[in-house]
Order: C-alpha cells, then sequence, then structure tokens
C-alpha cells in the first residue's frame, strides 16, 4: 500500500495564506489556527478538516485525475516548494 511520506515538519501548516482554501484556519499571520508551534503538530489532528487530509482529499476529489502515487508526487513537490 503506498503512503503519504509526511515529514511533519509543519510548513505547510505556516504558510496558509499562499492559498486561499486555507484562509477560514488562517490566524492572521499564515499559520493555521490549530498548529501547536512548540511540538510542530496539529493540535485537532484525528479530527482535522477534510482539505488537511491528502488521503481523504485524494479519494473525494483527484481519484479520477490521478493515480495516488502521481497525487502523492504532486503534493511532495509543493511540500518542497515551501519549504524554500
Amino acid at each position: 500500500m503506498v503512503k503519504f511520506n509526511c515529514q511533519q515538519c509543519g510548513v505547510c501548516c505556516t504558510k496558509l495564506n499562499l492559498n486561499e482554501l486555507y484562509s477560514d484556519l488562517d490566524r492572521g499571520d499564515g499559520t493555521c489556527i490549530y498548529f501547536n508551534e512548540k511540538n510542530k503538530k496539529c493540535s485537532i489532528y484525528e479530527n482535522r478538516p477534510i482539505k488537511c487530509n491528502i488521503d481523504k482529499m485524494y479519494e473525494l476529489y483527484f481519484k479520477t485525475q490521478y493515480s495516488k502515487e502521481d497525487f502523492y508526487s504532486l503534493n511532495k513537490k509543493a511540500c518542497e516548494i515551501l519549504k524554500k
């Protein structure tokens, strides 16, 4: 089974201002309202919004457009861009 290899660095949770889709989660400085800066993790991870769950997003919106491997690869590329 293919699994997304998230490094849990929190970068995607601190650059929400780069994507309008996440504006409702932005606390005003680009950081997610649920992001715990101390441990760099989501404080509501088990109940996080669907848009923050790569597997649910794939199943609901992208599985007819991409293979899971390709979808993960695209997300990994976006992650690397955010890290720069």
